[in-house]
């Protein structure tokens, strides 16, 4: 049986979001591991299981600084899963945050709280 603790929270610890989504974990008792982008970078593999779970565009945050601050031509050179990986790998701001793997394996991006919580009933 997987336990509360096999819960992972990806993201960077400022972020507003990230900052939302792990209160409102810690007021629901819940213990998870929180991995920093900026101390080490999702894997390749990482961002590939994401991909595959959510898809390239949702994964991809073009409402943040990092993509708002590249010029045109970069931007419209990410076109595909591939280029999009690429560019995350190098560039882990750019993805949209939290990334929160659970317990029975399923991927979600970004913080609702009414889905969190149907996750664990």
């Amino acid at each position: 049986m997987t336990t509360s603790t096999s819960i992972h929270v990806f993201g960077i610890p400022n972020c507003t979001t990230v900052k939302k989504a792990r209160q409102w974990l810690a007021d629901q008792g819940l213990d998870y591991q929180f991995h920093d982008f900026k101390k080490e970078a999702p894997s390749a593999t990482d961002i590939a299981r994401w991909q595959q779970a959510v898809g390239w565009e949702k994964l991809l945050n073009r409402q943040g600084t990092t993509w708002r601050k590249l010029d045109a031509a970069d931007q419209a050179a990410i076109t595909d899963a591939a280029s999009a990986a690429a560019f995350l790998q190098t560039q882990p701001s750019a993805i949209k945050r939290p990334v929160v793997q659970w317990p029975n394996g399923r991927i979600t991006i970004g913080f609702a709280p009414q889905d969190w919580q149907a996750l664990l009933d």
